[in-house]
């Protein structure tokens, strides 16, 4: 394998996803440190054995160690990090990032890059309701889908990296997309179910819906609990293609409107026939 136990893994982020892919990492044997903003961050994942080292500076040695790093933070701030802080990156250091959006960003990077270093973007398709290191939980990557996203400025060494690290933490199904082909994906598959969580519950300000609601309910607006700053700049980030498929449903949701205001039984019943056969591609089989 290319990562081996002797290679220092830095994590720029620790929040969540930040934080689990630390805590998967060092239960493995790996030197992991990380850099946070806040103090308590990094207190909290040394005191609980998520990390070897920290800092909330730009600890020029932390960086100039690490063979791995792992970015975990907006797309804004990755892209200014790593303007003003390439020249303290080992020579042959390998970068990735778990980044929602790809197209913005990953060609950015890239073209400002030193040459002796290289990004290989990847997206952990993994995640819960919650935030913060606190609640760092490498279970949440268990059969999880794994997307590498790169360009042909990539080699297959750093490839290979970012499929033995998925490996690794135990993913599930690893996928490889370009740019733009994730960009799309993730419009459907993501940003619209968080735009349809998000309206739904914005129907209504009925708090006594709590004592009537079942499962259905639940399921469908677990994703609801939602953080505003970091999603609102994922979507305008992929503007295009999150409206594109926002319109496909608005004209798939009206067309099941006019169906029921017509009394088109059969129509509506087409209409669950296709969705019951589609849903059935996305059942998890079970782990063993």
């Amino acid at each position: 394998m290319l990562v081996n136990r002797d290679c220092n893994i830095l994590i720029v982020g620790l929040g969540l996803i930040g934080g689990s892919y630390a805590k998967g990492l060092k239960k493995l044997g790996f030197h992991v440190t990380a850099l946070a903003r806040r103090q308590e961050t990094i207190d909290f994942a040394i005191g609980h054995d998520i990390i070897d080292e920290g800092s909330t500076d730009i600890n020029v040695r932390l960086i100039s160690e690490a063979d791995i790093v792992v970015f975990a933070l907006y797309p804004h701030v990755f892209k200014e990090w790593i303007s003003k802080n390439q020249q303290f990156f080992k020579p042959g250091a390998i970068l990735t990032d778990v980044t929602g959006v790809k197209s913005c960003v990953v060609y950015d990077i890239q073209d400002m890059l030193r040459d002796d270093v290289e990004f290989i973007a990847a997206h952990p398709m993994a995640g819960k309701e919650v935030y913060g290191v606190e609640n760092a939980d490498e279970k949440i990557f268990y059969g999880a889908n794994y997307i590498i996203v790169p360009t042909d400025r990539n080699t297959e060494g750093a490839i290979e990296i970012c499929r033995e690290i998925a490996l690794l933490l135990q993913f599930g199904r690893i996928s490889t997309l370009s740019p733009e082909e994730h960009d799309e994906m993730i419009g459907f598959v993501s940003q619209l179910t968080h735009c349809i969580a998000i309206t739904l519950m914005n129907c209504s300000d009925n708090e006594n819906l709590v004592d009537y609601v079942g499962d259905s309910f639940r399921d469908l607006t677990r994703i609801a609990r939602i953080n505003e700053n970091m999603w609102s700049e994922l979507f305008l980030l992929n503007k295009k293609s999150l409206l594109e498929e926002m319109d496909r449903f608005l004209a798939e949701f009206k067309s099941l409107r006019d169906e029921l205001a017509a009394e088109d039984t059969e129509g509506m019943k087409q209409k669950m026939r296709i969705s019951t056969e589609r849903r059935a591609w996305f059942d998890k089989p079970k782990r063993r």
